[in-house]
Formats: structure tokens, sequence, C-alpha cells
């Protein structure tokens, strides 16, 4: 079916992105894989090439859209290209958005421009050791000492934490306020007492860097409150919706590129004298994936555009992220077999394909944190 959500401005978008996939990320990503980070160089080309900061205001540098549809064409191409580690996505879809929705004016000046540019480089710390779901369990805390907070704590999983300049740290302001307790205090690299513990050993996405974070002690200015005090529990609600839909539309994008190349790989290897595509299993196999593919995709196209108009809610946010994400895995199992013991072979893209979005199910909630939204807002 053709896609009607997007129009020649997109399209035109889509050509620069698979330029600077094809110059500035592709020749290296198999060293960046090896190396567990992306370089500084990829982040500071994607600046210069207006890949950062699609929603930030122009006058910070940034490219004064709020149309959800280049962040899509983004998430698109960079997930087909095999390249989910250069987290893009996480930077402008998820960070971005409390930014420019929180800060007050002097910190969008102090903090805009860096990260429109790539010089700075940004993190969220919510997960902690035994914290992941659940806000009501974490500990960090930011003590109020009157002209700054104190920062004591730790966190875990967090992508983008080496190489984070710019972290927003979710820490206890009040100790009796359970998830209602909770602020965001944004600590910038080379604070005192701020320690990055070790690059975490993933089964995919190893280009993304994902960290420990500890805080001992660390004085953060009083100016690095982002958004209200005890807040943090609805500034996190409030961005969610979007977080989703992104992962879903990469989630989407992964299992049709599975399809694509697998549909490729039965019609050109013969088995028992014959193409393996000439095989009916293999063809309901692909028929199968295929009618699933294109279901979800009409569903996630809509997503897409409700959110770029703001009428997006929660529950088909979660609905997206876990039918999407879910889909992406069946398919990728499903094609690594097609694939046969190739499929098993770390140079076919449909196995880094099945380790790299694994983690689809996992973040931005787990499918059974998805279901638990739906199944509330039914049966309320």
């Amino acid at each position: 079916m053709q896609r009607q959500i997007f129009t020649e401005e997109h399209d035109a978008f889509r050509a620069t992105v698979r330029a600077f996939l094809d110059k500035e990320v592709l020749p290296y990503y198999e060293q960046w894989e090896k190396d567990g980070i992306v370089s500084r160089d990829a982040w500071l080309a994607a600046g210069r090439q207006g890949l950062l900061g699609l929603a930030v205001p122009e006058e910070y540098g940034g490219g004064g859209t709020t149309d959800f549809r280049y962040s899509a064409v983004l998430a698109e191409e960079f997930t087909r290209a095999g390249a989910p580690g250069f987290a893009v996505g996480l930077h402008n879809d998820i960070i971005g958005p409390y930014l420019t929705s929180l800060a007050t004016e002097e910190q969008k000046r102090r903090w805009l421009p860096g990260f429109c540019s790539g010089e700075t480089v940004t993190a969220i710390a919510m997960t902690e050791p035994g914290a992941g779901s659940d806000l009501q369990a974490i500990r960090t805390t930011a003590e109020d000492k009157g002209d700054h907070w104190l920062l004591n704590g730790s966190k875990t999983f967090i992508s983008n934490g080496i190489l984070a300049d710019l972290v927003i740290v979710v820490a206890r302001t009040t100790p009796e306020g359970g998830a209602k307790g909770l602020s965001l205090i944004v600590v910038e690299r080379g604070a005192e007492g701020f320690e990055r513990g070790r690059n975490l050993d993933k089964i995919g996405q190893r280009s993304q860097d994902t960290a420990e974070l500890f805080f001992h002690d660390v004085r953060v200015p009083k100016e690095n409150l982002l958004g209200e005090r005890d807040g943090a529990f609805l500034h996190l609600m409030t961005n969610l919706a979007q977080e989703r839909v992104a992962i879903a539309v990469a989630g989407i994008a992964a299992a049709e590129h599975l399809l694509e190349i697998t549909t490729r790989y039965v019609k050109e290897r013969e088995a028992f004298g014959r193409p393996l595509a000439k095989l009916q299993h293999i063809r309901f196999e692909i028929a199968e994936m295929a009618t699933e593919c294109a279901v979800t995709r009409t569903f996630l196209d809509r997503c897409v555009v409700d959110h770029t108009e703001g009428t997006l809610d929660a529950v088909h946010a979660s609905m997206a992220k876990w039918w999407a994400t879910e889909l992406q895995k069946r398919v990728a199992d499903r094609c690594l077999q097609l694939h046969g013991g190739y499929g098993y072979m770390a140079e076919y893209p449909v196995a880094r394909a099945f380790t790299d979005g694994r983690v689809q199910t996992l973040y931005g909630g787990t499918t059974e944190i998805m279901k638990e939204i739906i199944g509330r807002s039914l049966l309320a």
C-alpha cells in the first residue's frame, strides 16, 4: 500500500538522511561496534547536517519544526541502515522535549545550542539497580542545601552514559512523596563527585554506550532544576507518548526491513534443487509476516499523524509500542530461522537485527507495562 503521510519535503529529508548514513555512519559502524561507543565526530557531523534538535526553535540552533514525521524518517532510516547504536532518536525525541518544554530561558540558551550542534550529547538517568518501571522505588536523592542540590545515588542502563555531557537525573527531593516526590536535576560533565562506571557489555546495539552512573555528594547548582520541584512524575508521563511512538516507529521499520532481506534471500537460496521460495511453507511464512507488517504499518502511520497533530493519547501510544516491538521480535526470530545456519552468523544483517532489536520490548516501558496501561484504561 502506498504510504500517504509524507510530503515532498519529507522525501527530500529522507534522501539527506540516507546520504548522511552512507558518508558518516556506515563506513565506521563496525569499528564503533568493536569500540562499544560512537565517535564524537559522528555527533558533530549530525549536528552540521541539521539532524539534531529538529524540534528545537531556530533561535537556539535547531530545526524549528514540531512535525514528528521528520523524526519518524530519521528513525526509519537509521533502523534500516542497521545503525540503531547511534542514539540520535534518544537525543532528539526523548531528551529534547524535556529541554524545550521545561527549561527556563537561561537554561535553553545554556544547553540547546550545543544540543543541536552535537557538542553536547545528552542522557536521561532514571533506572537504578533496584528501580526500573517502579518510580516509587527510586532512591537517588537531591537534598536542598539552600544554594545548591546535594545529589547522591546511582543509576544503571543509561544510554549515552559514557558520552553524555548533560544528564537529566531523576532524583527524590521529598522523601515522603513517593513517585510524586521526584524532581529532574541536570548534571553536567565535570561535576565533582559525578563518576561513570563501566560501559556495560550488551548482547546487541554494542556501539551504543550504556553505562552505570554514580553520584557522590555532587553539588548541583540550584538553577539546574529542570521543571517544577517534585514535578518529575508529571513531566515524565507527559513525554512518554512520544518516546513510545518513536520506539514503535523503529520497530515496524525493522520488521519491514527484515522481511525485505529475507524475501530476497529465500528467492536466491536453494534447497533440494530449487529456491526456498518454491516451498509452500516458506511462502506462507512470508505471507504472514507481510500481512502483519502491512496492518501494523497502517496503525503506526496513523499514530505518527495523530502525534504530529497533538492528539495521540497514552493508551494508543502504548498499543503502538507493544504491538510494533513484539512484531519486530517475532519477525526477527522467523527471518533468522528462514536463513538457516547463515542467520546465526554475525556477518548477516538478520543476525545483528535479532540481537539489536531484542531490547525494544524492554525499554520505554516493557510490553507488560504497556498491557497494564491499556487494560486499566478499558476496565477502570
